[in-house]
């Protein structure tokens, strides 16, 4: 069930959700970053800081599980106007936290607004661009991730370093703000699947509807992969600058430069693994990136003693497969969704995957530890943890059955 637009309505819907995905990124982002002056701050420890990561996306998974039992008995826009001013006042109430207590349930807040909005985005490119441009599309899409990287957090942390770490989240408040205006008129209303339920006009109670998502044994192997999938990457991300700075010797400023070219080279990428994927095949590229993440995951958390340049080579690497997986990965995922029901399935996705970055999170905090000299211990553990999970959501890709896509391998 595909509703085309004009190739121009069309761009300008793809750049409005890309907007809408910077500001979710970025939000979620911003805290790990953040992971060094956050613990000193507040005196916590990397596992409290773990818990302070792991509130937003348990907090998602939470919001996509009660979600999905109502989102596709609503028009798309609706439910993006609705929720995205909700995540903006979040992020707000994140701006003001005078403690860590205090910004955990802010935390939990934008994450119960912000979890659903990858959702909505990822259901309404897959309800209007076929299934043989959609990895192309995705890819602008998903291109929120390398802004948010390039850009993003590079400006956030110059917020921080020259006002105070609560400036970040007032200026993600504001782009909300323009974004919600600029979404009223760009997003169409997509209400064709309130009309394509299998039981005619008598749409089936909320539980049934969950319960119809969840018994399609294609949905469980996609979510299978989905968990697998971001599990992989969360494992070690949110540790990343807690170990550069007390291992590699980083210094606060010299952080940006991680997100910074990490950025560049992901926003260049992506549109290349976008047509890559759109001509080989998503189940094809996805698998060879799959392979290929555990390698610059071991590198990183190993990379201790070498030189900036060298830890800033790893450091793109690893950012490069790890965005890229998820263009042909989140187009495998939409292609495998009952047309009827995607809203649901999609939301509920975004759950399964914001409970895998909350256990990952949780997993790595654990494995953690700090030596006599303040040094982050078992990091490469972290990042053997997750290469299995990579390993693991290879080989589920290739147990999908995908809707409209009778040309994929």
């Amino acid at each position: 069930m595909t509703t085309l637009l004009s190739p121009q309505r069309e761009r300008w819907l793809l750049f409005t959700l890309a907007g809408i995905q910077f500001t979710s990124v970025l939000d979620f982002m911003i805290m790990m970053p953040l992971g060094p002056q956050l613990t000193q701050l507040f005196g916590i420890t990397a596992g409290e800081f773990g818990f302070l990561v792991s509130a937003y996306t348990f907090s998602a998974g939470l919001s996509g599980l009660l979600a999905s039992t109502y989102i596709d008995r609503f028009g798309r826009k609706r439910m993006m106007l609705t929720l995205f001013p909700l995540f903006g006042a979040a992020a707000l109430a994140c701006s003001l936290a005078p403690s860590y207590s205090w910004l955990i349930v802010a935390r939990v807040a934008s994450g119960f607004f912000g979890g659903v909005l990858m959702a909505i985005s990822q259901t309404i490119v897959a309800e209007v661009v076929p299934f043989d441009r959609r990895g192309r599309a995705m890819s602008v899409v998903m291109t929120s991730f390398s802004v948010a990287t390039v850009a993003g957090v590079p400006l956030a942390l110059f917020l921080v370093s020259h006002i105070n770490w609560h400036a970040p989240f007032l200026a993600i408040a504001l782009m909300v703000v323009v974004l919600v205006i600029v979404a009223a008129n760009t997003l169409p209303s997509l209400k064709d699947h309130l009309s394509a339920h299998p039981l005619g006009d008598a749409a089936p109670s909320l539980l049934v509807n969950l319960r119809l998502v969840l018994v399609d044994p294609n949905h469980l192997k996609a979510y299978a992969m989905s968990a697998s999938m971001v599990f992989a990457a969360f494992a070690v991300i949110p540790y990343l600058t807690l170990y550069l700075q007390a291992n590699a010797g980083f210094e606060s400023n010299q952080i940006p430069y991680v997100y910074l070219f990490g950025g560049i080279c992901t926003l260049v990428s992506a549109r290349f693994i976008g047509r890559w994927s759109d001509r080989a095949g998503k189940a094809h590229a996805f698998r060879r990136l799959a392979l290929l993440m555990p390698l610059p995951m071991l590198g990183m958390t190993l990379c201790a003693g070498l030189p900036m340049w060298a830890i800033l080579g790893i450091s793109s690497c690893l950012f490069v497969v790890m965005s890229g997986r998820m263009i042909p990965g989140m187009a495998l995922i939409g292609a495998s969704a009952d047309p009827r029901r995607r809203g649901s399935f999609m939301t509920l996705n975004s759950a399964v995957q914001s409970l895998s970055m909350g256990l990952a999170a949780l997993a790595g905090g654990q494995i953690l530890g700090r030596d006599g000299a303040g040094n982050l211990t078992h990091y490469w553990m972290a990042a053997l943890l997750g290469g299995g999970a990579s390993l693991l959501s290879f080989v589920l890709a290739s147990k999908l059955s995908l809707h409209g896509a009778s040309s994929e391998s």
